[in-house]
């Protein structure tokens, strides 16, 4: 394979307000018992009203650049991965590069919804693989909470905010870091899981404002149905790629969209769901947050060592979906 790319620092951030499941039973007809038995989910953070997503990624990208030994000064490239950015227009990636003081170094979004960390990842291994960049930074961040229909108990009780951030960077270990991806994407199921309006095609009015278009739509059972089989399939696929048996992959990191996703993946798999990072109890769904917050938990923790296979994989709006293969870099 090519030269070597690495995740040489990771880095996450959660605001500090907990929202749990008995909060919410006070403002939605929900209770602790139906949440957690239909998601897995007891708690989730929730940004302040002065916390954007570029404030959420800036803090973790500070904390990945200091795990990885750089400086603001070392970053060639920043890419950020978002469903919710601050503004339409300009990217938040813009809004971050000024925050963390940045050179004008090339910045952009990539929007993918919850596949945007993969997404970004492979934008930003390639571009280093082939351009003079040297040092990538590469962060997923959203703030589910400014999309959410709080009355609306089927979605608001399942997403947090949060941001997750990875140094890029080259390595001369042979055959180290990120092995391969794929990538898959199916428009037709747009209708699945959206945000109807505050785009070009649904501008905003009085009559989007009251009919809700402004918030979160989500097609659970359908969404449900659809991720198990293309996550399912897209890990098969991505480990026949490179030659490998899911008994040879030490970690898998998952979107941390609903658990009993995650089990149903690990059963038709035959991974045991203990390999499985799970972190969804405390943080809910935070879109392209949740895969970088979870890898960096997972190391943190002492779950990935040097020379494990790990796989990253994701199913998200639009449809989207994917899978990554790693091998852990030893220094």
């Amino acid at each position: 394979m090519s030269a070597s790319i690495i995740l040489k620092g990771l880095g996450s951030y959660l605001p500090a307000k907990r929202l749990t499941n008995d909060d919410l039973s006070h403002m939605v007809e929900t209770s602790d018992e139906w949440i957690r038995t239909r998601s897995g989910i007891r708690e989730r953070r929730i940004a302040g009203p002065d916390e954007n997503p570029s404030d959420l990624a800036a803090q973790a990208a500070r904390v990945a650049l200091a795990k990885a030994g750089l400086a603001s000064a070392d970053v060639d490239l920043l890419i950020v991965g978002t469903m919710t950015p601050d503004l339409p227009f300009p990217s938040t990636a813009c809004l971050v590069q000024n925050k963390l003081g940045l050179r004008p170094i090339p910045a952009f979004d990539v929007a993918a919804a919850c596949s945007g960390f993969l997404y970004i990842l492979e934008v930003g291994t390639a571009l280093l693989r082939a351009g003079p960049y040297k040092n990538a930074l590469i962060i997923g961040a959203d703030k589910m909470s400014s999309v959410l229909d709080w009355k609306d108990r089927s979605t608001c009780v399942l997403f947090g905010d949060g941001a997750g951030a990875a140094v890029l960077t080259h390595s001369t270990e042979k055959n180290a870091g990120v092995i391969g991806s794929v990538l898959r994407t199916d428009g037709a199921g747009v209708g699945m899981l959206l945000q109807p309006g505050g785009g070009a095609a649904c501008p905003a009015t009085h009559a989007s404002l009251d009919e809700r278009k402004h918030f979160l739509k989500m097609n659970g059972k359908e969404v449900f149905k659809v991720a198990v089989r293309e996550m399912e399939q897209v890990l098969r696929d991505l480990l026949a790629q490179h030659g490998l048996t899911s008994s040879q992959i030490a970690c898998v990191v998952p979107h941390q969209a609903n658990i009993r996703i995650l089990e149903a993946l690990a059963t038709r798999l035959e991974i045991p769901l203990e390999r499985f990072v799970i972190n969804i109890d405390r943080y809910g769904n935070t879109s392209a947050a949740s895969i970088p917050i979870a890898l960096d938990e997972a190391l943190t923790g002492g779950r990935i060592h040097p020379g494990d296979y790990i796989v990253l994989v994701a199913f998200g709006a639009g449809l989207t979906w994917g899978a990554t293969l790693i091998k852990w870099h030893s220094r």
